[in-house]
C-alpha cells in the first residue's frame, strides 16, 4: 500500500472514503450494471484517499467483491462488515486490507480491546464504529484508531433515516477521547452535507449510496469542494480537542 489508511485519509485533498456497495439497505442495486473495476477507476480518477469495500450481506456483500477490489486499486482499503474474532482479522489482512470495520455496539469492552490491539499488531488500522459517548469512551488506544460515527442504526438494519446530527453531537467527545482521524459514516447523501462535517472538524466522510447513486460523480465532488470553501486543501495539522472551535461556514 502507498500509505496507511490513516494517512492517507489525513493528507487528502478531497477527505471522503469512497464506498463500494453491491446494495443499499433497502436490498436495491447500486451497481446498476457498472463492473467494479470501473467503479474504482473512477473513484481513482476523482482522488479518493481510501476505499471502503462493504462485504456485509445486509448490503449483498462477498468476500468476492474485496477480491475484486483489491485486485484494481492499489489504494488504502477498508472491510465494511460485522468482525467480531481475531480470526477474521487475519484473514482480512491476507486479503490485503489496511483498515477493519469494528463496531463497538456488538462488542464487549474487552472483545473490542483484543481486537483493537491484534488489528494494530497485524499494521491494520482499527475502523471503530460508535454511535453514542458511552461507546466512544470504550475505544481503546484511540488516538491509533479511525473512530467513526455511524449517522444511522443498526438495530433497525440502517433501514431508517440517518441522523447527521449525531455526528455533530457526538464530534467533541471524540476529540476529547484522544483520536487525530474522527469520521463521520453513513447516509450522507449531499455534498453540502459532507462539506459542513469536515469544516466542522471531521477529519474526514465515509460516502457510499450518495457517490453511487450520483448523476455525475465528479459533479458531486466538485460541489463538496465548493461547499467546503477552502480549495480541498488538507489540514496543516489535526486539531486539538481543547482548541477553540469556529462557527461552521454559513
Amino acid at each position: 500500500m502507498t500509505a496507511t489508511f490513516t494517512e492517507a485519509l489525513l493528507s487528502a485533498r478531497r477527505p471522503v472514503i469512497m464506498e463500494l456497495k453491491r446494495q443499499d439497505s433497502a436490498g436495491r442495486d447500486l451497481f446498476g450494471g457498472r463492473p467494479v473495476a470501473r467503479i474504482v477507476a473512477a473513484y481513482q480518477d476523482a482522488g479518493a484517499p481510501c476505499l471502503s469495500v462493504v462485504t456485509g450481506r445486509w448490503f449483498g456483500g462477498t468476500p468476492d467483491l474485496l477480491r475484486e477490489v483489491a485486485e484494481a486499486t492499489d489504494l488504502p482499503l477498508l472491510q465494511k462488515d460485522f468482525l467480531t474474532r481475531r480470526s477474521q482479522l487475519d484473514r482480512a489482512r491476507e486479503s490485503g486490507v489496511s483498515a477493519v470495520l469494528l463496531t463497538a455496539a456488538l462488542l464487549p469492552r474487552s472483545t473490542l480491546g483484543n481486537l483493537v490491539d491484534h488489528g494494530l499488531r497485524l499494521g491494520l488500522t482499527p475502523f471503530v464504529e460508535v454511535a453514542t459517548e458511552e461507546e466512544g469512551r470504550r475505544v481503546p488506544r484511540a488516538e491509533e484508531c479511525v473512530v467513526a460515527v455511524n449517522n444511522k442504526d443498526i438495530a433497525t438494519r440502517e433501514r431508517g433515516a440517518a441522523d447527521i446530527g449525531r455526528s455533530t453531537a457526538l464530534l467533541p467527545a471524540l476529540l476529547s477521547g484522544g483520536t487525530r482521524c474522527p469520521v463521520s459514516a453513513s447516509g450522507i447523501r449531499r455534498p453540502e452535507d459532507a462539506a459542513r462535517l469536515v469544516r466542522e472538524g471531521f477529519a474526514g466522510v465515509l460516502v457510499g449510496t450518495g457517490l453511487l447513486r450520483a448523476d455525475s460523480l465528479p459533479r458531486w465532488l466538485d460541489d463538496f469542494d465548493r461547499c467546503r470553501g477552502d480549495g480541498g486543501s488538507p489540514p496543516t495539522a489535526p486539531v486539538p480537542a481543547d482548541a477553540p472551535r469556529s462557527p461552521p461556514v454559513p
